[in-house]
């Protein structure tokens, strides 16, 4: 029986998906449930798995390149099986949305034009069509980001796939050959880049919000005095057993027990309804290369700091290497943005529609103030809270944001 192998649709906002790489190779004896390629969704690198079984008979996207959802961009069959009028399609036409051959593997590499200053790089591309390389996606992803062809590379790994350590010595050559080389300005004044699909979804994203959504700003600022002495102490009793617990956990549990009491903020605008939720979803900005994408902590009033604490770095630590699953960064009812480590002080964030709003967290300073006629220096921190003016208006949002200040400068009161 034919199978077509389609782009699906492996997060809830995905519209295309980019081959990372084929795990299987034509020809290749191929159950349903086996693991066919890896897809670069919106958000993560996901696997894309057979749907049938038989003869992994013809690819129609190589890897680089970026399919719409539904196309077919492979076929399994049994050896003789006509297969002869199924056509691969990315866009609905026939045609095939790739990179370019210089910009994806298992194609021919096209050699880029040296200019006559240039000294011979240490490692060269292979211009002979090997075809595709075997590797860890660590591996593929080092080559990448060091600007080495595989092609190049022997590998030691099981069946001569190359693995993570294949590439530190190209690495070394690689630096040195960067060292080495010289460029015009005039060759070298702009690079273009192919856009991640991450990157796309953002930028689609962005466009929802900032415009179409009238956004006010409410700033106050805190006192973290307390907060402090809290992570201290909570760090020294949690010593032996090597947690720790950051100040962005304890915001993070403030800003979830602070949403409880102000459900108003809790909210997404559905254009003809507002959803107002009485759990809270309470979704966490990281930065990763390619972009920003935002971890869900569900339940986050429900659960203890330690608990936040540590699915934050689980969710942070799978968001880098882009291994999430589509439920772990969807449906979140509110946002947090912390820049405070990067020496930001005061920031505005853009609201991540359908919520109805998210908190930008800058970094602590030591802020000299007059209390009770005296100068004194105290640790000061700056929250600032884009709204969604069709869901919370100045005056709820203003009483969130006092909630929020009052139970960071006392602690305890989230245990309330």
């Amino acid at each position: 029986m034919v199978t077509k192998v389609h782009m699906e649709a492996l997060s809830p906002t995905m519209e295309e998906g980019q081959l990372v790489q084929w795990l299987k190779s034509e020809g290749d004896e191929i159950s349903s449930g086996d693991i066919l390629a890896e897809i670069e969704t919106d958000k993560a690198t996901m696997e894309l798995v057979a749907r049938g079984d038989g003869i992994l008979r013809k690819i129609f996207l190589d890897a680089g390149g970026v399919s719409v959802v539904g196309a077919v961009i492979a076929v399994i069959a049994a050896a003789d099986e006509d297969i002869s009028d199924i056509e691969g399609s990315s866009d609905g036409n026939g045609t095939q949305q790739a990179l370019p051959e210089e910009l994806s593997t298992g194609t021919e590499p096209v050699a880029p034009e040296e200019p006559e200053a240039a000294t011979t790089p240490a490692i060269t591309p292979d211009t002979q069509g090997t075809g595709s390389v075997k590797a860890s996606p660590l591996a593929r992803r080092l080559a990448t980001e060091m600007g080495v062809d595989l092609l190049t590379i022997k590998g030691s790994g099981p069946g001569g796939r190359v693995v993570k350590r294949d590439l530190e010595g190209a690495e070394t050559a690689v630096s040195k050959a960067a060292a080495t080389t010289t460029w015009t300005s005039e060759e070298n004044e702009y690079e273009d880049l192919p856009t991640s699909q991450m990157r796309k979804s953002i930028a689609k994203r962005l466009v929802t919000s900032i415009g179409p959504v009238p956004t006010f700003y409410l700033t106050v600022e805190v006192d973290m005095s307390r907060v402090i002495g809290a992570r201290e102490s909570m760090n020294n009793m949690l010593e032996e057993d090597g947690y720790r617990i950051s100040v962005n956990d304890i915001v993070l549990k403030a800003v979830a027990a602070a949403l409880r009491q102000h459900p108003n903020c809790n909210a997404q605008w559905h254009d003809s309804f507002v959803r107002r939720f009485n759990a809270v979803h309470l979704g966490v900005a990281v930065a990763i290369d390619e972009g920003l994408i935002t971890p869900v902590i569900r339940n986050a009033h429900a659960k203890g700091i330690m608990q936040i604490a540590a699915e934050v770095r689980e969710l942070a630590g799978r968001a880098r290497t882009k291994k999430l699953m589509p439920d772990e960064y969807t449906g979140s009812t509110f946002s947090v943005s912390n820049l405070g480590m990067f020496g930001i002080q005061e920031f505005t964030a853009i609201i991540n529609p359908p919520e109805a709003g998210i908190l930008a967290v800058g970094g602590i300073e030591e802020t000299p103030l007059v209390v009770n006629g005296e100068v004194k220096v105290c640790p000061r921190m700056r929250i600032t809270m884009s709204c969604d003016h069709r869901v919370i208006d100045g005056a709820q949002g203003a009483r969130f944001l006092a909630t929020l200040k009052s139970m960071l400068e006392e602690p305890t009161a989230i245990l309330l």
